[in-house]
Parts: C-alpha cells; sequence; structure tokens
C-alpha cells in the first residue's frame, strides 16, 4: 500500500522557519517527481513545489526565494523548508508524488497524494 506521511507543520509567527518532511513507502519513488501543494480555508489546493528525481525544482511564485524543496532518494524523502513565513501561507500542506512527470504533478493530478499537515502563520 502506497502511503505518503507528512510532518512538521505547527503553528509560527510570521517571519518564522518551519520544515515539512515527507515519507514515501509503497513503492519505489527514488525516481518519482515530488512535491508540494497546500490548501488554506475556503480556497482550491493550489501547487506549491515540486523536485525531480535528479533534483530539478519548480516553485509557485508565492513562494520562491522563501521555500526550498529537497528530496533523499535513498530515504524516500522530500522535505519543503519554509522561511520567511507570512499568514497567507496558512493553509493544510499535502505531500504529492506522480508516477511519471514533473508536469503532471504540478497540474494538480499527481498519482499519490499525503493526507496532509496544517500550518498556521500567525501574525
Amino acid at each position: 500500500q502506497v502511503q505518503l506521511v507528512e510532518t512538521g507543520g505547527g503553528l509560527v509567527q510570521a517571519g518564522g522557519s518551519l520544515r515539512l518532511s515527507c515519507t514515501a513507502s509503497g513503492r519505489p519513488f527514488s525516481y518519482s517527481p515530488m512535491g508540494w501543494f497546500r490548501q488554506a480555508p475556503e480556497k482550491e489546493r493550489e501547487f506549491v513545489a515540486a523536485i525531480s528525481w535528479r533534483g530539478m525544482t519548480s516553485y509557485a511564485d508565492s513562494v520562491k526565494g522563501r521555500f526550498t524543496i529537497s528530496r533523499d532518494n535513498a530515504k524516500q524523502m522530500v522535505y519543503l523548508q519554509m522561511s520567511s513565513l507570512k499568514p497567507e501561507d496558512t493553509a493544510v500542506y499535502y505531500c504529492v508524488a506522480d508516477k511519471d512527470t514533473m508536469k503532471d504533478l504540478m497540474s494538480g493530478t499527481g498519482d499519490y497524494w499525503g493526507q496532509g499537515t496544517q500550518v498556521t502563520v500567525s501574525s
């Protein structure tokens, strides 16, 4: 059974930092693109960041320069380091992986999704 499990969410003040982790299991993910989406209350789910198995990255404009995605293929983990957090970053953050392409993942049609972890940024 494929599972993506996110950890690291919590409450932080504006300007602070958090690091999210996602552990993948149930199948090999070393060659799969992985990434993060988020969904704020009463808003649609939106793309945050993605990383290919070779380490190529892509970010939403709203987080460029503040968030960094990375991965450890040996551990089948992906990370999201979030800095200079803003109240508008408050959302449930979801880890996502796709069997094939970064494009599919970034479009929101990734094959595997985690349950999400809450990030709350207070002003």
